[in-house]
């Protein structure tokens, strides 16, 4: 496996706040919140079973966001009943929902990403397609991360559209065979930059870059969009940016959450943390995953100016605090620049998907 020079002889800084101002906004809910996806009885055709299946009939959750053609479109992690009743043991396929004002939703009937008889079966059946995230490339090319869940192991996989209805799939992230062939690997967001509404895959010193993990945030880079390396350390290992904190809402994990988007402060990764049993933040249950923000310097992504010690958007709604996962969970997953606001989207207690957004 290829491997990528410590990036400027990497030290993490970090400078301790006991607050920090949220960069891009702050986010609320709309006026008598409720999801704005759910569950619902469609069927499919599953190529795999060859018999139809109602694929969205549990679960509706961990959404990807991107603006085309003046609308919103989520692709959001749906899981038929299939399976045992544990998270994580139905088979979950992509959905693609639209909407002319960010807020109000139409689902498609199919999904539109899925498990199929092809090269990536083993890596993907039958546990399924998960928590997808989703970047738009300079020529209008869509790149989506993944999760590849057989079950068994799983890892980042890599596909392409050019109009979110028909993919392309490119296989896992960091390649088969070398150095990360063994390796268990989830929650990647890839860099980008505002061009408008469109939020695009971003260029630092000539490298596309990509914060991807959890319990461990790190990082890697790629030139293309669809071959990725990690960063490593200098013992070798891929490089750590952010670890849990006792004490703190992170205090169990860190987990990467929508794509981040370089600005003015620096780059703006918002990301999901999951509180400790032992040692965790008081102030939330114990398995809650509340949301927090990093900021890395914009011309070196793996340096951490700044992190979150509070929350900036927590659990609070009935439906945040039950479903699948009742510890409660805003988990983060889509970000958009819409209509002169950042909407931020993110899946309810594994079972939903909600909105919140900033008031310019």
């Amino acid at each position: 496996m290829r491997r990528f020079p410590p990036f400027a002889a990497i030290t993490i800084f970090v400078l301790a706040r006991t607050c920090m101002a949220q960069e891009l906004g702050q986010f609320s809910r709309p006026a008598n919140s409720k999801p704005i996806i759910t569950p619902q009885k469609a069927t499919f055709e599953d190529p795999i079973l060859r018999k139809a299946v109602q694929w969205e009939a549990l679960h509706t959750f961990n959404p990807a966001a991107v603006v085309r053609d003046g609308k919103v479109f989520l692709l959001y992690r749906a899981e038929d009943t299939s399976g045992s009743m544990k998270i994580g043991m139905h088979t979950s396929r992509i959905g693609l929902a639209e909407s002319s004002d960010g807020i109000h939703f139409t689902q498609g009937p199919k999904p539109v990403f899925y498990p199929d008889r092809d090269a990536e079966q083993s890596r993907e059946w039958p546990g399924g397609v998960e928590d997808p995230r989703v970047v738009e490339s300079e020529d209008g090319t869509y790149i989506l991360c993944y999760t590849q869940w057989n079950r068994i192991t799983y890892r980042v996989g890599i596909a392409t559209s050019r109009d979110l209805l028909h993919w392309t799939k490119h296989g896992p992230a960091f390649g088969l065979g070398g150095k990360y062939e063994g390796l268990a690997y989830k929650s990647a967001g890839i860099l980008t930059r505002r061009a408008g509404d469109r939020l695009v895959a971003a260029r630092v010193s000539g490298r596309y870059w990509m914060y991807w993990g959890e319990i461990e945030v790190r990082l890697a880079t790629s030139t293309d969009l669809i071959h990725w390396f990690p960063v490593e350390g200098p013992d070798g290992d891929p490089l750590v940016l952010l670890a849990p904190r006792p004490e703190r809402f992170d205090s169990a994990l860190p987990e990467v959450g929508p794509p981040p988007v370089l600005t003015d402060k620096g780059i703006v990764m918002l990301y999901n943390g999951k509180n400790a049993k032992g040692g965790r933040d008081t102030n939330l249950s114990a398995g809650t995953y509340a949301a927090g923000q990093a900021i890395f310097a914009a011309d070196n992504p793996a340096k951490l100016l700044s992190r979150s010690e509070k929350p900036f958007f927590q659990p609070e709604m009935p439906w945040e605090r039950s479903g699948q996962y009742a510890a409660g969970t805003t988990f983060l997953e889509g970000l958009v620049r819409f209509r002169e606001k950042w909407f931020l989207y993110y899946g309810c207690a594994d079972s939903f998907v909600g909105v919140a957004l900033t008031e310019h």
